[in-house]
């Protein structure tokens, strides 16, 4: 009895020194499996990063495709055709009523002006159309005068040259232009010359595309117009 005692605790020693099968098994997973699960994991974190440092780049790549490129470059010229200075409009600051009293001026000789040249008349009228409301009165009011007053039949036989006297702020949309227009034949010979005054009522809305930019770049729309010939 006792040497089978003996040779039982022999033989559990001899196995704890080899290793049981349950034990050399787990440690064969260990070695071959649990560092593949380990590296496994590792792959997957770094691809959860990836996704999402690719995400923010999707944002940012996003935010900057929606975000208006087209910014508003101004030159300014002398009465020679040279430059006098040039610059990017910032479009959080206030246009002031000398950049308005240009655009009006503009707008009125080109609305009330007509030319002989053919081309010239018609880029005068769009630049008109451009600066004008949509769906507004002034829209229906130029409509109106231009259809009574064809410019280009009227171009066939005489011109009309149109002088600003003042422009005066009425409101801080609203201005009282004085012009005189002076019609002439074709050879240049007087015809007439009248006073008028009008009274445009605008409104600001700056530009988000290259299309509108170039032809209205400070956004100054014509909404209202009331005018009469002074007696």
């Amino acid at each position: 009895m006792a040497k089978q005692i003996a040779f039982t605790q022999q033989s559990s020693s001899k196995e704890e020194s080899i290793g049981s099968p349950y034990l050399v098994a787990r440690r064969e997973w260990d070695e071959r499996y649990g560092g593949l699960i380990k590296r496994a994991q590792q792959w997957r974190g770094v691809a959860v990063l990836a996704l999402l440092v690719a995400l923010a780049e999707a944002i940012v790549i996003i935010g900057l495709a929606t975000r208006p490129r087209t910014v508003p470059f101004v030159v300014a010229v002398d009465s020679l055709g040279r430059v006098a200075a040039a610059g990017a409009i910032d479009r959080t600051s206030s246009i002031d009523d000398r950049m308005k009293q240009a655009v009006i001026t503009q707008w009125v000789q080109d609305m009330r002006g007509v030319t002989s040249d053919g081309l010239a008349e018609r880029a005068a009228i769009d630049h008109v159309y451009a600066m004008i409301g949509s769906q507004s009165a002034a829209q229906t009011i130029v409509t109106d005068y231009f259809r009574a007053n064809q410019p280009f039949e009227r171009g066939s036989r005489e011109t009309v040259q149109v002088e600003v006297n003042a422009i005066l702020p009425n409101s801080p949309h609203s201005f009282e232009v004085d012009w005189t227009e002076t019609q002439r034949t074709l050879d240049g010979k007087p015809i007439s010359s009248d006073k008028w005054r009008g009274i445009f009522t605008l409104a600001m809305n700056p530009p988000t595309d290259e299309a509108v930019l170039r032809v209205n770049p400070f956004g100054i729309y014509v909404m209202d117009i009331t005018w009469s010939k002074v007696l």
